[in-house]
């Protein structure tokens, strides 16, 4: 089942050692994972995701992807260009109202040919099963993708993605004891979990909560922990899962999603200063913060290997310039 994707990106991603920022913080040895260079649409993590969605929906004969997010959603924007890698139509979802100007990831998901839906105060696709049923109703056969590709045959994105890091691990007689991520919507968390455990490593996930809010009157960890459950059952994962497995690290999200801290702009110049690397603002900024408070007050152990796993969204740092400067 894991072999069953369509090709959208470039990989194995890069594995690089931080070396400018492990002399900042001695105590530990730094990694980062380059989802930020998987190549569809200025790259990003969701592309692994949705190889899984694309080859469904071409197997199966659907002609037409809707999926839903917030104006600057990166998954929207990489799921705008795998359907017009796929010649597939592309309805998009988007919270908000239509501004006037168009930038960071809407103006790409406008360049893709996506169709663009602006929903208000809703977000996380309310009010997709309504407007998937009209379009049906047009005569398209529909394919639904769920807020983040957040489901079980995401999270096999990233179930092929450990995979992908073991086998960079052993050929760089690497041992990782962390990582950190940003975690929104539970199926990059949920992957990464099953792919530990499917593929036998020993390593701690440090899951970087960026949004307060749950989905669909449930809690992200009790998203994450129905994903593991499921899971367990297809992959045949011999463990017993409980809620500490899906637990998140949430002092980071005060502000709630998309509000720009001075927490966010310290990372980004850090990492931009130091290695020469551009985090985006809303997840990987705050992920990546949240790790280096780990690391500057000693909250993991000393003399770790550290890994980054950079999930992409540069285009948004071109809508929130204003708030990063």
């Amino acid at each position: 089942m894991l072999k069953k994707k369509t090709n959208l990106g470039f990989f194995p991603t890069p594995l690089e050692a931080m070396d400018n920022l492990s002399k900042k913080y001695p105590d530990y040895n730094l990694f980062i994972k380059r989802d930020d260079n998987s190549g569809l649409a200025s790259g990003g993590n969701k592309v692994r995701k949705l190889q899984y969605f694309v080859y469904e929906a071409l197997d199966k004969g659907f002609d037409t992807i809707i999926t839903a997010g917030a104006q600057q959603s990166n998954h929207c924007r990489q799921t705008a260009a795998a359907c017009a890698k796929a010649g597939l139509e592309c309805h998009l979802l988007l919270g908000g109202n239509k501004p006037d100007v168009y930038n960071g990831n809407l103006l790409l998901s406008h360049l893709f040919g996506a169709n663009i839906h602006f929903t208000g105060g809703h977000r996380k696709g309310e009010d997709l099963e309504s407007i998937k049923e009209e379009l049906e109703s047009n005569g398209k056969n529909v394919y639904a993708i769920p807020y983040g590709g957040s489901n079980l045959l995401g999270a096999y994105g990233f179930v092929d993605a450990v995979r992908e890091l073991k086998e960079q691990l052993n050929e760089m007689s690497l041992k990782i004891d962390y990582i950190f991520f940003a975690s929104s919507s539970g199926g990059t968390q949920a992957g990464l979990k099953l792919g530990i455990d499917y593929y036998g490593l020993d390593i701690k996930l440090m899951p970087i909560s960026i949004d307060k809010l749950g989905i669909e009157g449930k809690t992200l960890d009790e998203v994450v922990l129905e994903l593991l459950f499921e899971g367990k059952k297809t992959l045949r994962i011999e463990k017993d899962y409980d809620i500490e497995d899906a637990k998140l690290l949430t002092g980071y999200n005060s502000s709630g999603y998309g509000v720009i801290t001075e927490n966010e702009r310290i990372a980004i110049k850090e990492l931009a200063k130091t290695e020469g690397i551009l985090l985006d603002p809303v997840y990987s900024g705050r992920a990546f913060y949240g790790m280096l408070d780990h690391l500057k007050h000693n909250k993991i152990e000393k003399n770790s290997n550290v890994l980054f796993w950079h999930t992409g969204g540069l285009p948004a740092n071109f809508y929130y310039s204003k708030d990063i400067m």
